[in-house]
């Protein structure tokens, strides 16, 4: 096979020198493999074999678990540190958890790269989030429908609450839920837009929510340990 462009997601120990990694790859989506060997002392391939950083690989076996056989770097890292770093293990965190193997998601390989070239500036963090968020979703057939429960378009002057398991949106009768205005926005692609970034991040995460099941995001949590220290 060709080398293929590939990012670490995931990796841990496996045998005495080996390691268990999953691979977002641009043509397979996510491959597990062993790399044999990267954990021995003095290993090339250790050194490479680093979350952020471009790799070109190839890989061999019939099974789900394949074995590398190739692994050489495709650029420089991208140097993260505190929230940005944060928000890149959250986003390797739920690539690894949600991506079946062997899934073509182009797309997302392609949001997930320009995600680590703009996770080093606080402003553009969120935005380029929801976008690799929503691919994401679009990948699983999991994204909202911008619809309410009987199919009809959403009233602009009206409010809605989603419905994370019909992923359709119920009219409120209160003031609780979204306005109709801000999700026909939203249903327009306008995920990277400022003023929407609280509403964006809600309904992404209530859209993941029933994919990720009832085991938290060590990421989130740790996101949540570092706000608390920054009020204190």
């Amino acid at each position: 096979m060709q080398p293929q462009p590939a990012y670490l997601l995931h990796k841990r120990p496996y045998r005495e020198t080996s390691a268990l990694v999953d691979l977002l790859t641009l043509e397979h989506g996510r491959v597990r493999a062993v790399a044999q060997g990267v954990q021995r002392a003095g290993s090339k391939s250790r050194s490479r074999l680093q979350p952020f950083a471009p790799l070109h690989v190839t890989w061999s076996g019939n099974n789900e678990l394949k074995r590398l056989r190739l692994m050489e770097s495709g650029g420089s890292a991208s140097l993260l540190a505190g929230e940005g770093l944060l928000c890149g293990l959250y986003a390797n965190e739920l690539l690894t958890r949600l991506l079946p193997p062997l899934l073509p998601v182009a797309e997302v390989f392609a949001f997930y790269s320009a995600l680590l070239g703009e996770l080093p500036t606080p402003a553009r963090r969120a935005s380029a989030l929801r976008r690799l968020e929503i691919t994401l979703l679009e990948a699983l057939d999991a994204e909202p429908v911008f619809r309410d429960l009987d199919e009809r378009e959403l009233d602009p002057q009206a409010r809605y609450v989603y419905r994370a398991s019909q992923r359709h949106f119920q009219r409120s009768d209160d003031e609780s839920g979204i306005d109709g205005r801000t999700l026909r926005l939203l249903a327009q692609g306008d995920w990277a837009s400022p003023g929407l970034a609280g509403v964006a991040k809600s309904l992404t995460r209530a859209a993941l929510a029933p994919l990720l099941g009832t085991t938290p995001l060590r990421s989130r949590e740790l996101m949540r340990q570092l706000a608390a220290r920054r009020r204190h």
